[in-house]
Formats: C-alpha cells, structure tokens, sequence
C-alpha cells in the first residue's frame, strides 16, 4: 500500500514540477506561479483538500510518465477568510492553462460540490481557453460548466473570479456569468475572440489590451468590478471580498474591531451644511467604518455613485453613498451592487446626498430612464436589511434610488442639514416662470417680471421651509434627526437590532396562542 502510495505521490509531483518549471516566465512576467496564488488565497495553517489531482493521467496530452499535467487545473476545498469555499485556478504554468475535456469535467464536479455543500466559489483564472485539438470533446461539456455558473449564482452562492491573465472565447463567460470580476492591470485580457480569430472572422486588427484589457473593462465595459496592479493585490482584494461576507450563521459577525482612524466628531464638519457645496462621501465613511477601511466597488465606472463594503463594530456592511447626481452608468452600478448583497446576506446603508437622476439628452441616450428602473427595482426587492441616514439633500427620484421612506428601510434618520424634497426651490421656481412665460406668449399676453420674480421668490421659500429636516422629520418622513457625530453608534445599534431578528428563527402556529 505504501509502494502504491508513493507511486501517486511521484505523479503528483511531477504534475507541481511541471507547472513549477515555468517559474522564470512567470517572474519575468511579474506574476506568482498558479499554486503560490491557491496558496496565498488560503488562510495561513488552514487545511486544503486537493480534488482530482491527476484527472486526465494518459489522455489527451499526458503521457501519464513524464508529462503529467493534472487536468491543466486546480481544484479543491480550502479556507478562505475563514469561510469554507471551493476554489478552481488554471494551472496556467501547464500549457498555458489550456481547458482540455479533463480539465473541463474538473471543473463541472467541483461546481457539483459547491452546489451541493453550499460553498462559495473562487476562481484563479488564466487560460487560453479551449484546447482546438480536442474542441469536439470539449464543447458540449464548456456549456454545463456555464450553465453551473449561472445555476450557483442564483442559488445564492457567491463566485469570485480573479483573472490573472488570458479569459478568451467562451472562455470570457467564466468571469463574465462570475458575481464579482478582479482583473489585473496590462496582465488580464477577456475577449469572445483574441487578435487572430478576430483578424480571421472580420479583417479588424486590433491588440489584446484594445479588446479585451483590465483598463478596457474597469473603465469602458464594466466586465471588471476591481482593477489591480499584480496577482498578490488581486487575491488580497478576493480575500476581502469573502471577509465581507455574513455567511449565514456559519460567520457570526466579529465584534472585535477597530475604530475608525479619523474622529466621529469630525463628521459635524465633513459634510457641508449648504447641500450645494461638493465633499466627498468616503470622507464620512473613513470616520464610519472599522478602521476607516473601504473596499469600493466599480470605482471607475459611474463615480459619483459611490458603492462598497466594510463594517460597523464588527457588523459587516454595505454601503451606497452619492458625490453626484445618479447616472445610467451610476444606476446600473448600484442596481447590480444591491442585488450582490443580497446575495451575500450583507445590511445596506444609504448616505443620501443626492440632487436626482441625472437629466438631458446625453443622460437618455445612455438609457437613464432603463437603468434608473433597475436601481429602484433592486431596493424595492432587496431582502436584507436597510438603513438610510439622509446627510444631505434628498431630491426628486433620487431619494427612491437611494431608499426613501417609501421604500420601507428598516430605519431611516435624518442629519440636521438633510432637505427632502421633489427638487430645489431654485429649480422649481425656474421651472414655473418658464411654464409661465410660455403661456402668456401663447396668449399673446405682456410678460410681468416683477410678479414673477415675487411668485419665484415665494415658491423658492415655500421649498426651503417644507424640505428642511425639521419639517419633514415632523412629519415622519424620519426616525428621527439625529446629531451627525453619533451616527456610527445608532448605526451600530440598528444593525445589531437588525441581525438578531434576522438570526432568531420563529417557532411559528397556525392559530397564535391562545389565553387558556
């Protein structure tokens, strides 16, 4: 048994040897060898179950002695952020990571194991894609393993890709059908088809970085989610994003944490009181959140909608902040963001400063109306906790895209400064001498300024006085206003209230319990 032992073990070698021999292009290239990312990827000390270590021994372009390639992929069970996953990486330093049938059916049954056993999955992604040699094999297995993808998705569990280089042809859908993309700078390239098929199929000419580069798709496509500069930065950005995660009861929430770097009681002064004076809203968050550390989503892609992850004494969060009006790109970015909380378990805080939607031809061209839908489609259905703290203004649709009280966030409270209201009163007083101007002119009717001027300035103090904090706050549109700088402590005891809800399961009857 020992000799037979052994004997597995020699092979197993050879297939790390294999891969280990690319060592110097890796290094020349600024890149850690496929089994030091799976390595880094895991927690220190932690257990890893390697699965199918030599799937594919003998076939295809193993000769089962000497060249023993393992599938040309990674698969196994490990620790990641102390979450139990499954991860699948390329061994791209055999044959470039190239999807022979093997490697394909590899992949499939360790998707089968994650659904099975609710796993997150991790996937270390580098590969030219399907082998052309074997494609007739390889083709109607490719179509399950998307198929899994989409499947695991809506099941609820979480699948991070990091592309560390090549995703092409179908290829490109494993990060594509994927809830969260990393992709590294000048070294990850996605692409339905790379420069010669694309030459072959169209007579465009065209680089790899043109079509399918991290840039391209962090700043353009919004196929990236995360955009970082080498594999360790990538994988420290998965580990976050799995740390992120309230895993069901499986990771109770650690209320050991850090307090913020910056003082709560600068937030009296972070935010302006005139809600037309810009500041940045991770400003507030580094006075927010554990440690002031953010981790933010899609930050090249609808800016001035602000979306990512961190925490609140030790509560994981979510957050969606405004530096701008929401835009289509901005909408689709904070639609999608909600949906993978929900996903993930993980509380939504709003921080409103938000003037609306943004407005104009450019703005309908780029499908604002569509994307608008999808963001308030996504909080209307969000099945996780929300909380709004309105820290600004709160205009128009805006306040819907950010869980206005009509959206029923489980609490909603109100900074001293916070104006709700359909619009400002500049806008809606503009907006009535214009409608004004236009109908005398129709009537052939003498345009009166000075009465226009006094029913603007009426309208604009009528806005002033009825979307002041007090006024609404007044009227329920609140929780009630609270001062700024204890905004991190009754955040803190929302999400508290919130969690023990959620985790308490109810013994429910079908009569209510009688008085006997």
């Amino acid at each position: 048994m020992i000799a037979l032992l052994e004997y597995v073990r020699s092979l197993e070698e050879k297939v790390q040897a294999n891969s280990a021999s690319m060592r110097p292009r890796f290094e020349q290239r600024g890149q850690i060898l496929p089994r030091e990312r799976v390595q880094y990827l895991l927690d220190p000390g932690s257990p890893f179950l390697e699965l199918s270590t030599l799937a594919g021994l003998g076939m295809f372009d193993d000769d089962g002695v000497d060249q023993v390639n393992g599938g040309c992929v990674i698969t196994g069970l490990g620790f990641v952020s102390g979450i139990r996953c499954v991860v699948i990486a390329h061994d791209s330093g055999i044959k470039g990571g190239v999807l022979v049938p093997i490697g394909v059916r590899k992949t499939i049954r360790a998707q089968q194991i994650a659904m099975e056993n609710n796993l997150p999955v991790v996937y270390l992604i580098e590969s030219g894609g399907g082998h052309l040699l074997y494609q007739f094999e390889s083709f109607s297995l490719g179509g399950e393993l998307f198929k899994n993808l989409s499947m695991l998705s809506a099941a609820g569990l979480p699948q991070i890709s990091v592309v560390h280089g090549s995703s092409t042809a179908g290829g490109a859908y494993l990060p594509g059908l994927s809830d969260y993309v990393i992709m590294v700078r000048n070294r990850a390239k996605v692409f339905l088809a790379g420069p010669p098929l694309l030459k072959a199929a169209t007579g465009e000419i065209a680089t790899d970085e043109e079509l399918g580069g991290a840039e391209l798709h962090s700043t353009v496509s919004g196929v990236s989610d995360y955009m970082v500069e080498n594999d360790q930065e990538a994988i420290d950005c998965a580990r976050r994003i799995l740390a992120a995660l309230d895993w069901g009861d499986r990771r109770l929430p650690n209320r050991n944490f850090r307090e913020p770097r910056y003082s709560h009681d600068e937030l009296a002064g972070v935010v302006p009181v005139n809600f037309r004076q810009a500041y940045d809203v991770r400003e507030v968050l580094a006075r927010l959140l554990d440690d002031s550390e953010f981790h933010e989503f899609k930050a090249n892609i609808g800016a001035a909608t602000v979306c990512g992850q961190g925490a609140i004494e030790g509560i994981p969060v979510a957050v969606i902040g405004n530096n701008g009006p929401i835009t289509a790109e901005g909408a689709a970015k904070g639609g999608q963001f909600i949906q993978l909380m929900c996903q993930a378990n993980t509380p939504i805080i709003y921080l409103h400063n938000i003037t609306g939607f943004m407005v104009g031809t450019d703005a309908e061209r780029r499908g604002i109306v569509k994307h608008g839908a999808k963001m308030i489609q996504a909080v209307s259905n969000a099945t996780v906790p929300q909380i709004t703290l309105q820290i600004g203004a709160s205009f128009g649709a805006g306040n819907y895209g950010m869980c206005g009280r009509a959206f029923d966030p489980r609490f909603i409270f109100s900074w001293p400064n916070n104006r709700v209201a359909t619009m400002g009163g500049e806008q809606a007083a503009q907006i009535m001498t214009i409608l004004a101007e236009e109908k005398a002119t129709r009537k052939g009717l003498p345009i009166d300024k000075k009465a226009l001027e006094a029913s603007e300035q009426k309208l604009i103090d009528q806005f002033e006085r009825e979307s002041a904090a007090l006024y609404t706050s007044a009227r329920l549109f609140d929780d009630g206003i609270i001062d700024p700088r204890d905004s991190r402590k009754v955040l803190a005891f929302c999400l508290a209230t919130c969690l023990e809800k959620d985790r308490a399961p109810l013994n429910s009857n079908t009569f209510g319990v009688g008085r006997l």
